[in-house]
């Protein structure tokens, strides 16, 4: 763990305040972040038709010049429904930025000078690995998924009957987006690791000593925010697995770096 110095010490004693300045500063926080979603969330839900569009490309691309290249709805509200969904989806995404500032705001005064500096690049760097894991669900996986499962469709004969893909709008979307969201967040994982080897907290001999563990337990993290089936999780476990590996290279820096700087320092001090 980085040791703060006594210049650090005494910025965080003059950030000091009463707990109910604290609360009200929350407040004040949540309130700028609930109204930034909600302004991102109308956007959206405004141009709900063309981002269900762009959400459906790949479906459509799949099925192109077959009788079933269209989604079904069963419930009166479902389309409805949906769209408020990819509303509040869009919002999420679109009002990170925003909602990741408050949350700086309110974080920043009760942090050392060295967590800043270790933190701040982090919190620029989680909305670019986001977007990388969704755009690896969108451009690779999910088309390779849904060639997968739409091969089994056979045409019908006189001696059996066919099986034909009838995709509803509610799933297809929960689907997608559940999809997005698990990449997305799971992508974080060399953003967490590093910032957490920027504080001290983690080592390279440690992720090194736990990598058998590791991979159990990404196996089992893509098998809990995929659907139930080998290729989904596998999609998500291996490029997990292999970004722990990344992980370990950009800590393994992080730890090279500190070393030049504390001997810098000895040096300076001698």
């Amino acid at each position: 763990m980085v040791k703060p110095t006594p210049e650090d010490e005494a910025a965080l004693d003059a950030t000091k305040a009463p707990l109910l300045e604290h609360l009200v500063e929350l407040r004040t926080r949540l309130i700028w972040a609930v109204v930034s979603f909600f302004v991102c969330f109308v956007i959206c839900f405004f141009f709900a038709s063309p981002i269900f569009t762009f959400l459906t490309r790949p479906l459509h691309h799949a099925l192109a010049g077959r009788a079933n290249d269209h989604l079904i709805y069963t419930a009166l509200t479902e389309v409805f429904f949906t769209n408020v969904k990819i509303g509040a989806f869009g919002g999420l995404c679109l009002g990170f930025p925003a909602i990741a500032a408050q949350i700086w705001i309110f974080v920043a005064p009760g942090l050392y000078r060295h967590e800043k500096k270790a933190f701040w690049p982090f919190l620029a760097g989680t909305p670019v690995m986001f977007v990388l894991g969704a755009a690896f669900v969108y451009y690779l996986m999910l088309p390779l998924s849904i060639r997968f499962f739409t091969s089994f469709q056979t045409l019908g004969t006189t001696d059996a009957m066919g099986i034909q893909l009838q995709a509803k709008v509610s799933d297809y979307l929960d689907l997608v987006m559940t999809l997005i969201f698990a990449f997305g967040l799971t992508f974080q994982l060399p953003v967490v690791l590093t910032l957490l080897a920027k504080v001290g907290m983690v080592t390279v001999r440690a992720l090194r000593d736990m990598r058998r563990y590791a991979i159990v337990g990404l196996f089992g993290l893509a098998a809990i925010f995929t659907p139930p089936d080998a290729f989904s999780m596998l999609s998500l476990a291996v490029p997990l697995v292999a970004l722990y590996e990344v992980s370990i290279l950009l800590v393994y820096f992080v730890e090279r770096n500190r070393a030049k700087e504390d001997a810098l320092r000895a040096r300076e001090s001698a």
